[in-house]
C-alpha cells in the first residue's frame, strides 16, 4: 500500500510538472509571437537597447528580454484647441485649426519626442499666433489658404526631427469679436448697396444710349430712304427727258432725211416751216435756209414771222 501510494504521488507530481511545463511553453510561445499589421511598424528593444525595426508580418522575439513597440504609420490628426490671437491691427480673433500628419521614421517618433500629440499641439498654437499676428484682420479672414500653407511648412520643418511629416493644416474657423462682426456686416451691406446703385445707374445709362442710338439709326435710315426716293424720281425724270429728247431728235433726223434724201412735197415743207415759226416768233432763230422752189412760201413765212415778232415787241416797249 505504501508503495502504491508513493507511486500515485509520483505520477500526480509528474502530471503537475508536465502541466506546468506546458503552460510555461504556451506562455513563452504567446509572448514570443508578434504580428505587425500592414499599417504598422515595430521597434524592438533588447534589455532596454534598440535592436531593430520590424516590418509588417509575423515575427518572433525572446520573451521577457525583448520588448516591441508598435507605431501606427497611417495619417493622423491633431485637433488644435481654439485660442485668441491678436492681429496686426490689434483685433482679438478666435482661431481653431487641425493638423494632419503621418509618421515617417518610427525610431525618431519614439526616441526623439516624449508626447508627440502634446508637442504638436503646443507647436501649432505658437506658430498660429505668430502667423496670424503678422496680418491685418481683413487679410487674415481672406487668406486662409496662405495661413494653411505657411503653417504647414513651419510645422513640417519643426517636426522633421521627430520622424513625422505634416501633410496639411486646415483652419476650421477665424472668428472676430461680436462688435467687429456687426461692423463688418454693416460695411458689407453698404458695399452691396453701393454696387447695386452703380449697376442700376449703368443700366439706365446703357438703356439711354441704346434709345439714342436707335433714334439716330432711325433718322439715318429715314434720310437715306428720302434721298434714295429723290434720286429715283430724278433718275426717272432724267430718263423721261432723255427719251423725249431722243424722240424729238429722231423725229428731226427723220424729217431732215426726208427733206434732203428724198423729194419732199410742198405739204411737208409747209408743215415743217410752220413748226419753225414759233421759234422765229420768239427770236430763237434769225436765219432760215430754204430751197429755191419755196422762196415764195418763205417770203410769206418771213412776213408772218416779222408780224409776230413786232406784235411781241410792242407790249414790251409800252
Amino acid at each position: 500500500m505504501n508503495e502504491l501510494s508513493s507511486l500515485d504521488g509520483l505520477l500526480s507530481g509528474a502530471v503537475v510538472l508536465g502541466l506546468i511545463i506546458i503552460i510555461v511553453i504556451l506562455v513563452f510561445a504567446i509572448r514570443a509571437i508578434r504580428i505587425i499589421r500592414p499599417y504598422e511598424k515595430g521597434v524592438v528593444e533588447r534589455l532596454g537597447k534598440y535592436q531593430r525595426t520590424w516590418e509588417p508580418g509575423l515575427h518572433l522575439l525572446v520573451p521577457f528580454i525583448d520588448r516591441v513597440t508598435k507605431v501606427d504609420m497611417r495619417e493622423n490628426v491633431v485637433d488644435v484647441p481654439p485660442q485668441e490671437v491678436i492681429t496686426k491691427d490689434n483685433v482679438a480673433v478666435t482661431v481653431d485649426a487641425v493638423v494632419y500628419y503621418e509618421a515617417t521614421d518610427p525610431f525618431k517618433l519614439i526616441y526623439n519626442v516624449t508626447n508627440f500629440y502634446l508637442a504638436a499641439t503646443k507647436l501649432a498654437q505658437t506658430n498660429l499666433r505668430n502667423v496670424v499676428g503678422e496680418m491685418q484682420l481683413d487679410e487674415s479672414l481672406t487668406s486662409r489658404e496662405k495661413i494653411n500653407i505657411t503653417l504647414r511648412n513651419i510645422l513640417d520643418d519643426a517636426t522633421d526631427k521627430w520622424g513625422v511629416r505634416v501633410v496639411r493644416v486646415e483652419l476650421q474657423r477665424i472668428e472676430p469679436p461680436a462688435d467687429v462682426t456687426q461692423a463688418m456686416h454693416r460695411q458689407m451691406k453698404a458695399e452691396r448697396d453701393r454696387r447695386a446703385m452703380i449697376l442700376e445707374a449703368e443700366g439706365d445709362r446703357a438703356a439711354a444710349i441704346a434709345r439714342a442710338e436707335g433714334t439716330k439709326q432711325s433718322a439715318i435710315l429715314e434720310a437715306e430712304g428720302r434721298a434714295t426716293a429723290i434720286k429715283e424720281i430724278a433718275d426717272a425724270e432724267k430718263a423721261q427727258k432723255i427719251l423725249i429728247a431722243d424722240g424729238e431728235a429722231q423725229a428731226i433726223r427723220n424729217v431732215f432725211g426726208a427733206i434732203h434724201d428724198g423729194n419732199p412735197t410742198d405739204d411737208l415743207l409747209s408743215v415743217r416751216y410752220l413748226e419753225t415759226l414759233k421759234y422765229v416768233a420768239n427770236g430763237n432763230a434769225t436765219k432760215i435756209f430754204m430751197p429755191l422752189e419755196m422762196q415764195g412760201l418763205a417770203n410769206v413765212v418771213g412776213g408772218v414771222g416779222e408780224l409776230f415778232k413786232s406784235s411781241q415787241e410792242e407790249p414790251k416797249k409800252k
